[in-house]
């Protein structure tokens, strides 16, 4: 750097001192708009990172078209991005002879490489006609691609074994609802009916009689338990019914025991058919909504809509209770033993659907659903 002089009074500095100065000026000047274009390159890719949402392919394109303007001459800079053996490459992709490449590790391993490439010949800098810096960022957008795809397997893995659990959840879910309305309810109606014709032969009069119809009432009374149980477990009725008549059935009995206004709004669904996966993975989370409206929501009324627009199966439930801040709650679903919101957002994976939790506190909550359906053999022909 030059130094400027600090005496106002002595001589001006002489022609090349002041052309040095303005060289290195523009050099610094150059030097730090690279630095700019260095940081958007890699803010730009942990925007990206974050839509979890997004494909990993789109993601991937959308870098290799990223790249390119970081460069030195992004006029005839082109990048690619290998995965395995995919390429995701920017659009004015073509492999030259003036390149340089960084591996893409995932858990330690070479599972691909970034790739920029110049178009045109350029004169030599530190790597060929690449300069120091950006080999620097290469390796670091590399390592960022890395982390990306971990996290993302990541991800898959975590989803796949959510799945797993829930459907291992629901097989005995069935199952245990079998074996209490199969066999523990019918012994105890049967036990039920032996003590009754056991009291009608004690005397009328006798200290026995009245214990015995007692404890048939409190058989009653169990059975009666046993038999909701069994229904909350796997709702009666859902494959002959049908998911329609089973919601139904499930929010008139929910607002007589809870005291709870629900309407219900089933619009056009008539012809669509539901696999029972589909049915009964729609049937737990109404089931989970209103359990979590009684729980937490202190509300007085729930409107759920069923809307059929094909090719989709939309769902939306609202109720007027205290809303919440839903930032605060979605980052304390992980780390709580309150596992409502997990649950319903892995059951509409399952299905492959979207889910939307929209709320404010004092301002209720609206949990908006949209699952793929089929049309019914006879909606198609």
């Amino acid at each position: 750097m030059i130094a400027q002089p600090s005496n106002p009074y002595s001589s001006p500095p002489t022609r090349e001192a002041w052309e040095a100065f303005q060289v290195q000026s523009r050099q610094m000047e150059n030097a730090l708009l690279e630095r700019i274009k260095e940081l958007n390159c890699l803010y730009g890719i942990t925007r990206l990172a974050q839509q979890a949402e997004r494909p990993l392919e789109e993601i991937l394109v959308s870098i290799a078209e990223l790249i390119p303007a970081s460069w030195q001459y992004p006029d005839i800079t082109c990048a690619s991005i290998r995965l395995g053996e995919t390429r995701y490459s920017s659009a004015n992709f073509k492999p030259t002879p003036w390149r340089q490449a960084s591996p893409i590790l995932v858990r330690r391993e070479t599972h691909g490489e970034v790739e920029v490439c110049y178009l045109e010949k350029r004169q030599e800098c530190d790597e060929g006609p690449f300069l120091h810096e950006e080999r620097s960022l290469i390796d670091t957008v590399a390592d960022l691609i890395g982390r990306i795809v971990t996290q993302r397997q990541a991800d898959e893995q975590m989803r796949t074994l959510s799945q797993e659990l829930i459907m291992a959840q629901e097989n005995e879910r069935q199952r245990i609802a079998r074996e209490l309305h199969d066999h523990l309810a019918q012994d105890l109606s049967l036990a039920r009916a032996d003590l009754e014709r056991i009291a009608c032969g004690l005397p009328l009069d006798g200290p026995y009689r009245s214990q015995a119809v007692a404890v048939a009432e409190r058989l009653g009374s169990a059975i009666s338990s046993i038999r909701n149980l069994a229904y909350g477990l796997l709702p009666p009725g859902l494959t002959e019914l049908g998911l329609v008549e089973t919601v139904l059935d499930h929010c008139e009995d929910f607002s007589l025991r809870h005291g709870i206004e629900v309407e219900v709004f089933v619009d056009g669904l008539g012809g669509l058919e539901f696999d029972f996966d589909t049915q009964i993975n729609i049937y737990r989370l109404i089931q989970e909504a209103l359990s979590n409206v009684r729980k937490h929501a202190k509300a007085s009324r729930v409107v759920i809509r069923l809307l059929g627009a094909y090719p989709s199966l939309l769902v939306r439930i609202e109720d007027d209770g205290c809303g919440a801040d839903m930032e605060q709650c979605m980052a304390q679903a992980g780390k709580t033993k309150r596992m409502g919101m997990w649950s319903m957002r892995e059951r509409v994976r399952l299905l492959g659907g979207t889910i939307a939790f929209r709320s404010k506190p004092g301002q209720g909550l609206r949990i908006l659903i949209e699952t793929p359906l089929q049309r019914s053999s006879r909606e198609r022909s």
